[in-house]
């Protein structure tokens, strides 16, 4: 079995039925959000669908903004989020996660929900919730759209450690052909073929190879690959702006304390450090304040 280049999305279109698709596959930017953190392998797999499917369910939108996937659980996962800007750079955290040994989605996220967020820089956010209570989270995400009056949306994740990848389908809107029975039958052909792909052949086989061994008697168009990479959105300027939330009294506690303020992004582990020159703004002084 061949190895695909790594760390793109493409998308592909049925050329004779309203289908469009999409596969992911990521080996860097999965093991340079990895390598951040030290989960147990359970959590670095489900982590790993969660990236898949935030960039599989982003590149179905045409917004500039970031898509967001956020489950909270009463399992031993309390919240595991990962998100995809509309550029595909991706980020993801599990929170909690120090007593996680289990591989079982079920006991991970039990009795949990999936908030799907769509977060655009200009215009309202929107937010969906999944419960949590298929064997998987591409199952949760299928419930969810068969459930919704959003287009017939299927999903397939796979995530061994190393590598992530997806691959989705959709239906779109009668163009090709009109006919309702027809558009039925084709949409459960293209189901039943997507369905016989494998994890091994998700993760590695090239877009192109994967979808001659799936649908190799349908007409399809492969697009150009996007790259996707791993890319926190924290900056200095943000911590700064969070730090607002404390209140001048605990930042002045903080900083007689500990002589300046530090805080780390969870995501990426930056730390950002304030002086109380730095500060001043949030203090109501001026950093030349004491001169004078």
């Amino acid at each position: 079995m061949s190895t695909a280049n790594t760390d793109h999305s493409q998308r592909f279109l049925f050329e004779q039925a309203d289908i469009r698709g999409e596969i992911v596959q990521l080996d860097r930017a999965f093991n340079d959000l990895i390598a951040l953190h030290q989960y147990a392998p359970g959590v670095s797999k489900l982590l790993g669908e969660f990236l898949g499917a935030a960039v599989l369910l982003s590149t179905t939108l045409k917004f500039d903004g970031r898509l967001i996937l956020q489950a909270r659980s009463e399992g031993q996962l309390p919240l595991l989020m990962a998100e995809c800007s509309s550029d595909l750079g991706v980020r993801g955290i599990a929170r909690g996660a120090q007593q996680a040994t289990s591989e079982s989605f079920g006991q991970l996220l039990e009795q949990g929900h999936l908030a799907i967020t769509i977060d655009p820089h200009a215009g309202k956010r929107y937010q969906g919730v999944v419960p949590l209570d298929q064997p998987s989270l591409a199952a949760c995400l299928d419930t969810y759209f068969e459930q919704s009056e959003q287009l017939q949306t299927r999903l397939w994740l796979a995530c061994d450690g190393d590598r992530a990848a997806g691959m989705l389908i959709q239906q779109l809107p009668a163009t090709v052909i009109k006919d309702p029975a027809e558009r039925e039958r084709q949409w459960e052909h293209a189901c039943a073929l997507a369905q016989t792909v494998t994890p091994e052949e998700l993760q590695h086989l090239a877009p192109g190879q994967l979808l001659q061994r799936l649908f190799h008697e349908d007409p399809l168009r492969l697009f150009e690959p996007r790259p996707v990479r791993f890319q926190c959105t924290c900056s200095r300027e943000r911590t700064l702006g969070a730090l607002a939330s404390l209140g001048p009294g605990e930042i002045e506690s903080i900083l007689a304390e500990q002589g300046a303020v530090t805080m780390d992004c969870e995501f990426c582990n930056s730390r950002y450090r304030y002086t109380r020159d730095d500060l001043g703004g949030l203090l109501g002084t001026s950093p030349d304040s004491s001169l004078h």
